[in-house]
């Protein structure tokens, strides 16, 4: 790799100040109500790029609603938000280097702010639409610059503990979304939502402005085609996206666009990764993908992203199913919003590089429990059953951020600096796409199984059968004081039954995705804990290997291949030494 090119001269810092990489700050000494401040910002630039998506994500069905969106055309609008989120780091690393990350902040928050802005005056679908694809960008600025803030809270002794507490700020959007959301929605309707969202960017906006991030070292980053490859790579991962978030809803051997979009998405997407291979400075180095760490990491990042849909897709769907409202859920959102924040809290306190695959296994039995406490519910069910699977899988979630991302990290690294966009593209990727993938693979089966119990319960519901003609007699008797024609009460009645049927067809199918969840968490542990134990052996016969040869005692010592040796023979008698000879001094 040739030698950076500085565009501006390094200052002459302490050892202790100087940046890690270039595009990263400098960390100079601060007084104790200055790192107060970053720490603040931190906290409100990381709370700004996740709670726009979250007050949309938990407000999907109203906004759907008001705004008279099918369910296709409302995918979109996250099939956007998920493509500029993650491709936004292609983009955000080398501008960062070249000219600095408060400069991307500024236009990402900007823009992001004048289109809440737009969208409160127009309020079309389009203008949604440009608004969710900002939401993204900026969520992916807001998340690097909150981390950057948070490490300047600290000295840089704490360096590994602030890096979790920045990237857990993150998390805490989504229930504070839930918990939030319905006094917003109270007399406001949709426009609420985006007046907080609006103020959040400006604010944001202010904060970074004001209190600046110190300076770092600038280099010449970009090179030409590295918007080519951007062109070919920013389009293959949009298809794909577009394909996860539609194939669900159309359903996927019905909808032949959906074939379409899958091929042009392999097809940039091959085109970009082979430009990237051959490239002499790529954005992405694919021969790294190649080392087994690395593929072991990829597929680690993957599961415990897909573990966790278990909360976002399998209990607020199954909820909603129910019949629950967003106030209904709102104390489940208080107890997973403590619970994420204790698991943030002690994976930072105890966060070390030693500790980082113990948390990671901690993680994993956490999110495996949760899973296998929510396998058996009913229809009587409510958010407050939830309460103690839902806290400690919220633990779990706080806690296996910071060790994943470090991991990833220190993956790349060995490679060089140089391989640090990788790392950080591919903990992006793994994190959007793992949720979309598991959302639409758990979504997919539970539309499956639905199905199928929707067919086996309706064929048991006979009319001649004496307990379903009590049921069907009781749900007339229950509408008589409403409809008085006898045969639209009976056809009334026996809709409503079917919707039963619906009903507890779908906590059955909700039932088996908590299944499918807690079996791949426990089966993801048990290889996990191989690997471990793979590592440690190859660790030891190393170690054996190259220990130096001890002397033991005068009966034999041990070799390093652990045989008992004879000792030394003592060696024949030797005359004792003699004293030096001593000159006599004359005397008169």
């Amino acid at each position: 790799m040739t030698e950076p090119v500085y565009l501006r001269r390094p200052p002459d810092w302490e050892e202790h100040e100087k940046p890690a990489l270039p595009g990263s700050p400098a960390m100079p000494y601060h007084p104790p109500w200055e790192r107060a401040c970053y720490a603040l910002v931190a906290v409100l630039v990381g709370l700004t790029g996740g709670l726009g998506n979250a007050l949309f994500t938990a407000n999907l069905p109203t906004i759907q609603g008001q705004m008279g969106l099918t369910s296709a055309e409302a995918a979109w609008l996250s099939g956007a938000y998920v493509t500029f989120n993650v491709t936004a780091n292609l983009l955000i690393y080398k501008f960062r280097q070249q000219y600095g990350m408060r400069l991307f902040a500024e236009i990402g928050l900007g823009v992001y702010a004048v289109l809440s802005v737009l969208h409160l005056l127009l309020g079309s679908p389009v203008s949604l639409l440009l608004l969710r694809g900002a939401s993204g960008l900026a969520a992916a600025a807001c998340t690097s610059l909150g981390t950057l803030y948070m490490l300047q809270a600290l000295p840089r002794t704490y360096v590994l503990k602030t890096l979790v507490a920045g990237v857990g700020v993150t998390q805490l959007a989504t229930s504070l979304a839930w918990i939030l959301s319905p006094s917003l929605l109270e007399h406001g309707q949709w426009h609420n939502l985006y007046l907080l969202e609006a103020g959040l960017a400006l604010l944001s906006f202010a904060a970074v402005v004001l209190l600046k991030l110190p300076p770092g070292l600038q280099i010449k980053a970009f090179e030409r085609l590295d918007f080519l490859s951007m062109a070919l790579l920013i389009p293959g991962v949009g298809l794909l996206v577009a394909v996860l978030v539609q194939g669900t809803i159309r359903w996927w051997s019905n909808a032949p666009e959906l074939a379409w979009m899958l091929s042009g998405a392999i097809a940039l997407l091959s085109a970009g990764l082979y430009l990237e291979h051959h490239r002499r400075n790529p954005l992405l180095h694919t021969r790294w993908f190649t080392q087994s760490a690395t593929i072991r990491f990829v597929i680690g990042a993957i599961v415990l992203r897909f573990l966790t849909a278990e909360q976002s897709y399998g209990v607020v769907g199954m909820l909603r199913v129910l019949g629950m409202t967003p106030d209904q859920m709102q104390p489940l959102f208080v107890v997973i919003f403590v619970g994420t924040l204790a698991g943030i809290a002690l994976s930072a306190i105890n966060f070390s590089v030693e500790n980082m695959g113990k948390q990671l296994l901690a993680a994993i039995v956490l999110l495996g429990v949760a899973s296998v406490m929510d396998f058996g519910r009913t229809s009587l069910d409510r958010p407050a059953d939830f309460y103690v699977s839902q806290f400690l899988l919220a633990m779990g979630a706080g806690i296996f951020m910071g060790p994943l991302m470090l991991t990833g990290i220190v993956q790349g690294l060995k490679f060089g600096p140089n391989h640090m966009i990788t790392a950080v593209i591919t903990i992006s990727m793994t994190q959007a796409l793992g949720g979309l993938v598991g959302a639409s693979l758990l979504g997919s089966y539970q539309i499956y199984r639905e199905q199928q119990y929707s067919v086996a319960l309706t064929q048991q519901i006979i009319p001649a059968n004496p307990v379903v003609a009590q049921r069907l007699q009781q749900q007339q008797q229950a509408l008589a004081g409403q409809i008085t024609d006898p045969q639209l009460r009976a056809a009334q009645g026996t809709a409503q039954l079917a919707q039963i049927v619906r009903r507890e067809a779908n906590v059955n199918a909700y039932n088996d995705v908590f299944h499918v969840v807690a079996l791949v968490a426990f089966a993801y542990l048990a290889w996990a804990l191989w690997q471990a134990r793979q590592a440690q052996r190859a660790a030891a016969q190393a170690a054996l290997q190259t220990a130096p040869v001890t002397t033991g005692d005068a009966d034999g010592e041990v070799g390093t291949d652990g045989a008992i040796t004879d000792a030394p023979e003592p060696e024949a008698d030797k005359p004792p030494p003699q004293p030096p000879p001593v000159r006599a001094t004359a005397t008169a």
